[in-house]
């Protein structure tokens, strides 16, 4: 098996304490490589280096800086085959999905260390309003914030990497990043790409490890400026209690139950074709995933006949395969998880349409693998309704008007995503505008760009990533 070490300070080094871990493809259940595995002490020395780093990056021009983040994204494309087969064993990705983490991120890095250089105002004036007999300007200069903590998730673990060092680097600041146990490879491949274009010594290092311990010293370290997480609201919550001791800024992208309401003038197979991609993108382990599907009721039986015959259609299989559309979800746990959810589901009185059950998927019979299920005979109150699955699970819920769409999708802890289908893009924005969520698709799901600000409402989260938005946050 391949063995992927610690990166810190510029160089690929073992843990100081020797542990190591296997990282295990969900496709087959079985480990594919070992990986050096971080502590405290490790964890400890990266944020070292990072400090140290910082000095020499912060001081370099916004333009200087680009030049090295134009090279990093260059070594980026050059490294988009290992990263794809990489992310599709580790992350359970399919292959068709994988292949466009290294070209996105490769973008993103060119496009934020653009936007920092060029179109970034690290100087604005404002309007003068002191001293009349003493006239003087009043302005506001952005400065990089310091060391900045990236800690990602297992969902989709190279576009978080690129998401949380692609706006950092950008503005001057250096970063530790913390991927998720379960899925650590892509994110040493970006340090190896990282380590070819010449980024300095310190400005990127990995620390792959348990987030327990390492998420307190990552999260309390007095040398850290912020800490940006994507993960659970429970985990969410904890880091904003760690960093409170030391008033550290923190970004929280968490948790979500999002609703796709589908109106009566909706189109029919557009429609379906959106709840189908909104709900199973990535077998739903989607953090705004539209796991909530609101329908009319003047189109409701018709719309959920669609539904289950589109995704009986969805063939489920080894994630590298090219025939397959849905891979394993990521791990033994959560597969059982998932498996937990829908029982709950049909004790609290909702009916399964389809799926329901764990495959055993020939010569792969050891893998992670679930049936795309629908559930209908829902009501919002139920647990399947409120709380986040973070599987190939979707309830489909009857309304009669608007309205009373708009306060289903409002009745939750959550406010990330959300999406709204319907032949008038003037009703749907109304419908839209109404929605206490982050960030609603009008006739369309899991639609990202750059530039587009993404961030939740309620416990979903703290702040806003990616735009100009994000820069802001980490300067």
């Amino acid at each position: 098996m391949d063995h992927y070490k610690l990166f810190i300070d510029g160089q690929f080094v073992e843990a100081e304490q020797g542990a190591q871990f296997e990282t295990i493809d969900p496709g087959t259940g079985l480990p594919f490589a070992t990986v050096a595995q971080a502590g405290s002490a490790d964890a400890e020395r990266a944020i070292a280096a990072a400090k140290r780093a910082f000095g020499g990056w912060s001081r370099l021009t916004p333009i200087a800086r680009a030049d090295f983040i134009y090279d990093f994204a260059d070594h980026v494309s050059q490294l988009s085959l290992r990263m794809t087969v990489a992310e599709s064993m580790d992350a359970g990705h399919t292959i068709r999905l994988a292949k466009w983490w290294a070209w996105c991120g490769s973008q993103m890095l060119r496009n934020y260390a653009y936007t920092a250089a060029h179109e970034f105002p690290w100087e604005e004036d404002i309007l003068y309003s002191g001293n009349p007999i003493s006239p003087g300007r009043e302005f506001i200069l952005r400065e990089p914030l310091g060391v900045c903590v990236g800690i990602i998730p297992w969902n989709f673990p190279a576009w978080m990497a690129f998401a949380k060092l692609a706006p950092a680097l950008a503005m001057g600041n250096t970063m530790v990043l913390k991927p998720a146990t379960a899925t650590p490879i892509t994110a040493l491949l970006i340090a190896e790409a990282a380590q070819a274009a010449g980024i300095p010594p310190g400005v990127i290092n990995v620390v792959p490890g348990p987030g327990g311990s390492l998420g307190k010293i990552l999260c309390t370290h007095p040398d850290v400026a912020k800490v940006a997480l994507t993960g659970s609201t429970e985990v969410g919550r904890e880091i904003m209690k760690m960093a409170s001791d030391t008033v550290k800024k923190v970004t929280l992208e968490l948790g979500g139950k999002s609703a796709n309401i589908i109106l009566d003038d909706a189109d029919m197979d557009y429609a379906v074709n959106g709840a189908v991609l909104g709900t199973f993108n990535h077998q739903g382990q989607v953090c705004e995933s539209g796991t909530r599907v609101l329908v009319s009721s003047k189109i409701y039986d018709e719309f959920l006949d669609k539904m289950k015959k589109r995704t009986e259609e969805l063939r489920v299989g080894y994630q590298l395969l090219p025939q397959t559309h849905l891979g394993p979800v990521v791990n033994a746990t959560q597969l059982a998880t998932v498996d937990g959810y829908v029982q709950t589901g049909k004790k609290e009185g909702a009916e399964v349409v389809t799926g329901g059950k764990r495959l055993a998927i020939p010569e792969y019979e050891k893998g992670f693998y679930y049936a795309p299920t629908i559930f209908t005979h829902v009501k919002n109150s139920m647990r399947i309704a409120q709380e986040e699955i973070f599987g190939p699970v979707v309830c489909v819920i009857k309304f009669d008007d608007d309205e009373e769409a708009v306060a289903i999708a409002n009745d939750s802890i959550y406010g990330l995503g959300g999406g709204v289908f319907s032949k008038s893009n003037a009703r749907a924005e109304r419908v839209a505008r109404q929605m206490r969520t982050g960030t609603v698709w009008i006739n369309n799901y899991h639609i990202f760009g750059d530039y587009c600000p993404f961030g939740g409402y309620k416990q979903s989260g703290v702040g806003s990533e990616l735009g100009v938005t994000g820069l802001r946050s980490i300067r």
